[in-house]
């Protein structure tokens, strides 16, 4: 039987996405804050299955996932968890 696989979300990732959500709230509205919360509890739901969907990072064990066209997620694989590192802009420069 698979072990079930945990999610731990770093207090950076968890700053940045309360941002995030705020963010959206303040400029668009709670119906888009909504959705892009589905679309993060969906793909967080969907590395549960597969760890690896997204791809790896070039120069650093960590993987990053495209959630809109603004916003992407960082996390890294263990042996039967998940560490979500980060949020962030996709226009933005990042070591990631």
């Amino acid at each position: 039987m698979k072990k079930e696989i945990s999610i731990i979300w770093s207090p950076l990732a968890q700053l940045h996405y309360i941002e995030i959500l705020s963010y959206i709230i303040e400029n668009w509205s709670i119906n888009d804050a909504h959705k892009f919360d589905d679309k993060t509890n969906t793909l967080i739901d969907l590395l549960k299955l597969n760890q690896s969907i997204c791809p790896k990072s070039h120069s650093m064990q960590i993987r990053k996932c495209v959630i809109t066209r603004q916003t992407s997620m960082i996390y890294r694989n263990y042996n039967h968890h998940i560490e979500i590192i980060d949020f962030i802009s996709n226009y933005s420069r990042h070591s990631y």
